[in-house]
C-alpha cells in the first residue's frame, strides 16, 4: 500500500471513528435500551442509564487507541463483558486474495480449555454463520447447532464448543465488508442486545481499520528507515576506518584517539572484551597510517603452540630442529616496512617475552638457529582482553614488555555500554548477509530492535552478528524474523534471581564482593565463598570483566 493511501485510511478511519462516536441518534437509542437490557446486572446502581453511557464511552475510547488487532477483541470483551455476558468472542478478518477468512483474535473465559486448530486459523466461510452474515450485511442468530443450516464440517467440529447461543455480526469498513465478529454464550440473546451489538460492531471495525493502517504505517517506517541507514552505511563504509559502525559518544571517541595514533609509529595496546572488534581497531591503524600500502600481517598467540610461535614470529632456517627442511620467514620479516599485529598478547609464554621485547625495542631480530642480525621496520599493534597490569603484579607478564606495549592504549567499549549503537549495527549486518545470501529483507520489526538493544551481549558484536546472521537464514519473506524468546531466556540464564547479577551488573557486584572481603579471593569469607563461585571461577570473570589487583 502506497504512503498516501495508508494515510489516507487512517485518517479517514479516525474521522468516520469520532463522527460515529458522537452520532446523536448512536446515543438517542442507547439511552432507551442500556438500562434495560436482560443480563446486564441487577442492581440498582447497574441498572442506572449512566452506566450504561459510560460503558459505551470506555469501549469507544478503548478502541481508539493504537492496539494490535487481535488485541482489539480482549479490550471490547472486557468492557462488554459486565453489560453482555458472554462466554467467548471471535474475530475473523477476510483474506481478499484467497477470499477465505482467518482469525485475528480470540476472547474466553476458559483459558487454556479453548483450543482452536492451527490449521483451522484459516478457513473457508462456506456453510458457516460467518457467510451468511458477510452475504447479507446482517447480524446472524442461533440457540443451538443447526446442522441443516450450517452444513460445513468446522462448524459441525466446533459445535461442541459453543453449544448454546451464537451471534455473527459483519464488520464493515469504508471500503466493504473485510471481517465478522462472533459472540457466544449458553443463554439466548435478546433483540435489545442483539441491536446493541450491531453498534458496538461498528465501532470495532473501524478501530480494526485503524490498526490495521496504524500497522501499516509501521511495517513502512521500519522498511524506510532499514533503507535509509543502510544507504548511510553504504556511503560511510567507504569514508569510515574499517567500516565500523557506530555513533556512540564512547565508540567515537575511539574512533578519535585512532585517527590521533595512526599517522605516528607509536606502540598501540588494543584493550576490551572478546568480540567488541580489536582486530578492527588494528586493521584501522594500518589504513589510516603513512604504511597503509606495506603489509598488515597477523599473529594470534593464543592460536599458535608455544613451541612453534618463536619460529613464526622470527622465523628459522633450514636444520635448526627436526622438521625445519627450508629457511622460513617469520611475521616480522614479513611485516617490514608495515604493521604487525599481535592478537591475544596476553597469551604470549613468559619465556618469550624477552625476545618479543627485544624485537619490538631495537627492531632487530634472529631466526631460530641462526646468528644473523636482522634489522627490521614495523609498527607494532596488539591487543588482548586480559588484564595485563594485573598479570604484571602476578607475575604472569613482564613489567618491561607490558610498559613498552602500553604507550597508546586504546579500550574499545563492550556493546552493552554502547547501546544506541545496536539499532544502526543491526541494520548494517542484516543488509550485509542478506546481500551476501541473496535475500530481501526489507522490514526490522521495532519490537525486535528493542529487545536486541535490552540484551547484554556477553559476546558483544560478534555475537550480535552471528544471531542476525541467524536470523537472515530463516526468515522466509522481506520481514526479520527473530526469535525474541530466545533472547530472553538467555538473558535470564546470565542473570537468574538467585545470581549475584540480579540487582546489579555482575562486574559491579564482584568489586564489592571483593571489597567486603578485604580483597580475599579464595577461602571461607572471600570473595568466591560470598558470590558462590569457585576461587577458579572468580578469578576467571575477574580477569574477563579486567578487574584490577586494587580490589584483590
Amino acid at each position: 500500500m502506497a504512503a498516501s493511501s495508508v494515510v489516507n485510511i487512517a485518517s479517514g478511519a479516525s474521522a468516520a471513528l469520532a463522527k460515529e462516536t458522537h452520532h446523536s441518534d448512536f446515543w438517542a437509542f442507547h439511552r432507551q435500551k442500556l438500562h434495560v437490557l436482560p443480563g446486564a446486572c441487577t442492581e440498582s446502581s447497574r441498572s442506572d442509564e449512566r452506566y450504561g453511557i459510560r460503558a459505551l464511552f470506555d469501549i469507544t475510547n478503548k478502541l481508539q487507541s493504537d492496539l494490535p488487532t487481535g488485541e482489539l477483541l480482549s479490550a471490547l470483551s472486557e468492557r462488554l463483558r459486565p453489560i453482555i455476558n458472554h462466554e467467548s468472542s471471535s474475530l475473523s478478518l477476510l483474506d481478499k486474495d484467497t477470499g477465505n477468512f482467518h482469525i485475528a483474535g480470540i476472547d474466553s473465559t476458559r483459558g487454556q480449555d479453548l483450543t482452536i486448530d492451527q490449521k483451522d486459523m484459516s478457513f473457508s466461510p462456506e456453510g458457516l454463520p460467518i457467510a451468511e452474515a458477510i452475504d447479507s450485511g446482517k447480524p446472524v442468530v442461533t440457540c443451538g447447532p443447526d446442522f441443516e443450516r450450517f452444513p460445513s464440517p468446522l462448524y459441525r467440529k466446533y459445535a461442541e464448543l459453543f453449544s448454546g447461543s451464537g451471534c455473527w455480526i459483519p464488520l464493515i469498513g469504508r471500503c466493504g465488508t473485510f471481517g465478522a465478529i462472533a459472540i457466544n454464550r449458553e443463554e439466548p440473546f435478546t433483540e435489545d442486545e442483539v441491536d446493541l451489538l450491531v453498534n458496538v460492531s461498528r465501532q470495532l471495525a473501524l478501530a480494526v481499520e485503524n490498526s490495521i493502517a496504524y500497522r501499516e504505517l509501521t511495517e513502512m517506517k521500519d522498511r524506510l528507515a532499514t533503507e535509509t541507514v543502510c544507504t548511510e552505511e553504504e556511503a560511510r563504509f567507504d569514508q569510515n576506518i574499517g567500516g565500523m559502525v557506530g555513533e556512540s559518544p564512547a565508540f567515537q571517541e575511539v574512533l578519535r584517539n585512532v585517527h590521533v595514533v595512526a599517522s605516528t609509529d607509536a606502540t598501540v595496546l588494543v584493550q576490551g572484551e572478546t568480540g567488541t572488534g580489536k582486530e578492527l581497531i588494528a586493521q584501522a591503524l594500518h589504513q589510516l597510517s603513512d604504511r597503509s600500502k606495506q603489509p598488515f600481517v597477523k599473529v594470534n598467540c593464543a592460536a599458535i603452540p608455544a613451541t612453534l610461535l618463536e619460529s613464526e614470529l622470527f622465523g628459522h632456517e633450514k636444520g635448526s630442529f627436526t622438521g625445519a627442511f627450508a629457511q622460513k620467514l617469520g611475521r616480522f620479516e614479513m611485516a617490514h616496512k608495515g604493521t604487525l599485529f599481535l592478537d591475544e598478547i596476553g597469551e604470549m609464554p613468559l619465556e618469550l617475552q624477552p625476545k618479543l621485547l627485544r624485537a619490538i625495542q631495537e627492531q632487530e631480530i634472529e631466526r631460530v638457529g641462526g646468528n644473523r642480525t636482522i634489522h627490521v621496520d614495523i609498527r607494532i599493534v596488539a591487543a588482548t582482553n586480559r588484564n595485563l597490569k594485573q598479570m604484571v603484579e602476578e607475575g604472569k607478564f613482564r613489567s618491561d614488555l607490558y610498559y613498552r606495549l602500553h604507550v597508546f592504549p586504546l579500550t574499545v567499549p563492550a556493546l552493552r555500554e554502547r547501546r544506541e549503537d545496536i539499532p544502526r549495527l543491526t541494520r548494517y549486518f542484516v543488509q550485509k548477509h542478506a546481500q551476501h545470501m541473496g535475500r530481501n529483507i526489507e522490514t526490522i520489526p521495532t519490537s525486535t530492535l528493542e529487545a536486541l538493544t535490552r540484551y547484554d551481549w556477553p559476546g558483544n558484536i560478534r555475537e550480535l552478528q552471528n544471531v542476525l546472521e541467524r536470523a537472515v537464514i530463516l526468515s522466509q519473506g522481506t520481514n526479520l524474523q527473530l526469535n525474541v524468546s530466545e533472547l530472553m531466556m538467555k538473558s535470564d540464564c546470565l542473570c537468574r534471581p538467585n545470581s549475584p547479577a540480579s540487582q546489579v551488573s555482575e562486574r559491579e557486584q564482584i568489586i564489592k564482593a571483593l571489597a567486603e572481603a578485604n580483597g580475599q579471593v579464595g577461602g571461607p569469607s572471600g570473595a568466591a565463598a560470598r558470590l558462590g563461585l569457585k576461587r577458579t571461577t572468580l578469578q576467571n570473570r575477574m580477569r574477563k570483566y579486567m578487574i584490577a589487583r586494587q580490589y584483590s
